[in-house]
């Protein structure tokens, strides 16, 4: 497929999403969803790309959400999201494969939603949370409103979404959201740290440990410990466990296959 408004490229099973329309502070109007949906969708079926960052073109922004001047003059007649939701991640809960945002700038409303989507964040100095909708009249569905008040204490977060506030990224890692905070020279090394460091891991072990993370996280502990996951079950069927395993006893590093 060829993309107008992102790049995708795959380097060493690292799968990198820029979304490209930097002139709007790289919002989301529904050809950019398209084209992330179907990268996304790529990633998801690719046996050889195990990790996703996903960023935005430009030093000013990650994504400023919802191209709401694009909604203006086009209005929302037969705009469909698809199954992935916004920005084709928000709402694709089967994702097994770990997913990392490196934000560069902005994160507002839909482009923090993205954010919140991915498992860790990395952040510029000079990048800035926050989730205004209730200022233009709307709301943060795409995932705000039910993620935030899981990743940081509830207070914190509905001090964020009922005023509308804005949060630095130093602000953001001491509140949890953020992993890593970083000069913006720095962001993009420090995003392929983090998926250099995850690929030192089995991928099939990463896969299910996310899975029972995520599919567990709503549980009552008993409950979580004890139900059975998928991607679980395949673990101790894999290849990648017994090399792991021969690994370790032969003092040498894994080669890993996914399978």
């Amino acid at each position: 497929m060829a993309y107008e408004f992102i790049t995708y490229e795959k380097k060493e099973r690292v799968a990198w999403i820029t979304i490209n329309r930097p002139e709007v502070m790289n919002a989301l109007h529904p050809p950019a969803n398209l084209e992330l949906s179907a990268a996304w969708d790529d990633f998801a079926a690719d046996p050889e790309c195990w990790v996703a960052i996903l960023t935005g073109a430009g030093e000013k922004a990650f994504s400023a959400g919802n191209d709401l001047k694009y909604t203006a003059q086009h209005g929302t007649k037969g705009i469909t999201l698809g199954s992935g939701g916004f920005g084709g991640i928000t709402a694709r809960f089967d994702l097994a494969k770990p997913t990392i945002a490196a934000v560069n700038g902005f994160a507002l409303g839909g482009g923090f939603e993205l954010a919140l989507a991915c498992d860790l964040i990395v952040a510029a100095e000079h990048a800035r949370f926050g989730l205004p909708e209730p200022r233009v009249g709307l709301a943060a569905l795409a995932g705000g409103v039910h993620r935030l008040p899981r990743h940081i204490p509830l207070k914190l977060a509905m001090g964020m979404l009922l005023t509308g506030k804005q949060v630095t990224a130093a602000e953001a890692h001491a509140m949890g959201l953020v992993n890593e905070v970083v000069p913006a020279a720095d962001l993009t090394g420090a995003a392929a740290r983090w998926a250099a460091t995850i690929l030192e891991c089995s991928p099939t072990s990463v896969r299910a440990t996310k899975q029972a993370a995520m599919d567990g996280l709503g549980l009552p502990l008993q409950e979580a410990m004890s139900r059975s996951y998928p991607l679980i079950g395949a673990l101790f069927q894999s290849e990648d466990m017994m090399e792991g395993v021969v690994a370790f006893t032969q003092k040498r590093k894994p080669q890993w296959k996914g399978r």
